[in-house]
């Protein structure tokens, strides 16, 4: 029996959370796939945030793909283990018949979708992206045309859209994972498409690396590592340690991996997890994290809480968390609610670097 779309929960589950797994989008998609015949269709079913679409259409043929650690384990929980989500594009294979996708709000990662997806459709294929009308970017039209074929519209209903493309193009190499070559480092860093800031370094990352830790020993953990540039850095200042990487993006993570190889050839340790949840209890001598204050297009500080919290369970005694944030997000006063201390390591018109330890 299909789950009703209102039982799709977040992942992770919290207690009375008033924000729900699913949107009006999800709805339409839905109402949308109930018109046609899906019998003998391959479904290929992509970004689904919580398991909504997955769930919706378990009983037909469907594939489901997602980046994110925390998009496939609300698949797998609300689907009850039964849906196992691929996280790789390379591991997409086979023509489909319908493509679902929930539109990402980063657009080289859209891009990098489509170029892999005209390597699995057909003439008779079609694309069916959905949006809440006031997250849907212009570019995502320019996208579609250029590799899927025109596109039409629904109605808006409940604020949401689809967008349909029928397959006209050919196959088309995606130009993502690329290179880039970052002041001060030898090696171009190579950076795949759903990295935050993935064609420059961003200027919070640039004043984080001028503050890190150095002549330090022990397990020091690059928390949202993205592609590794902080870690990395702080094993040029600490050749003793040993570097942890954590994210919640498969492709942050495989970028992570290359990049490290590029400068060391001992091993670092890599997980795809959301935050640095259930690891082993007083294991880390540093956490370095630089949180994203937005996850898909819900906007708040629930994922910098939760990478505190994971933090102080992950650090031993005396370890010492350092975080940069926007000056007005408050993270030291949050630091310190936790750790019961905190103190500022550097400011500059934008940012604050502090840190606290347990």
């Amino acid at each position: 029996m299909t789950k009703p779309i209102t039982e799709i929960k977040r992942y992770p589950y919290v207690k009375n959370d008033t924000l729900q797994g699913w949107d009006s989008a999800d709805e339409l998609i839905l109402e949308h796939m109930k018109t046609l015949n899906l019998t003998d269709k391959k479904i290929l079913i992509i970004n689904d945030h919580f398991g909504a679409l997955s769930c919706g259409l378990k009983e037909f043929n469907c594939t489901t793909y997602t980046d994110s650690f925390v998009s496939m384990m609300g698949v797998i929980t609300n689907s009850e283990e039964r849906i196992r989500p691929l996280h790789k594009l390379t591991d997409v294979h086979g023509l489909f018949d319908y493509v679902l996708i929930q539109l990402p709000k980063n657009m080289s990662y859209f891009e990098d979708i489509l170029c892999h997806l005209s390597q699995h459709l057909h003439a008779g294929s079609q694309v069916i992206c959905a949006s809440m009308v006031k997250h849907l970017a212009p570019t995502s039209f320019e996208l579609l045309q250029k590799y899927i074929g025109s596109t039409t519209t629904s109605l808006a209903q409940k604020k949401a859209r689809l967008i349909f493309a029928a397959f006209e193009k050919s196959p088309t190499q995606s130009p993502y994972p690329i290179n880039v070559k970052i002041e001060g480092f030898e090696q171009p860093f190579t950076n795949h498409s759903n990295l935050f800031s993935r064609d420059k370094l961003d200027i919070g990352t640039r004043f984080f690396l001028e503050h890190l830790p150095r002549g330090k020993a022990g397990k020091i953990l690059d928390l949202g590592c993205a592609n590794g540039i902080i870690g990395i850095k702080t094993k040029m200042n600490n050749p003793n340690a040993t570097i942890l990487f954590s994210d919640e993006s498969s492709m942050a993570i495989e970028s992570a991996r290359i990049n490290y190889k590029k400068y060391f050839n001992e091993e670092a340790e890599f997980y795809w997890t959301n935050c640095f949840e259930k690891q082993p209890e007083s294991t880390l001598d540093m956490v370095l994290c630089n949180p994203p204050f937005h996850q898909h297009n819900t906007i708040g500080d629930f994922i910098a809480w939760q990478m505190f919290k994971d933090s102080y369970h992950a650090l031993k005694k005396g370890g010492v968390i350092r975080v940069i944030g926007n000056s007005h997000l408050g993270y030291q006063i949050k630091l310190k609610k936790l750790f019961g201390n905190s103190k500022i390591i550097a400011t500059n018109k934008k940012f604050i670097i502090c840190e606290a330890v347990k």
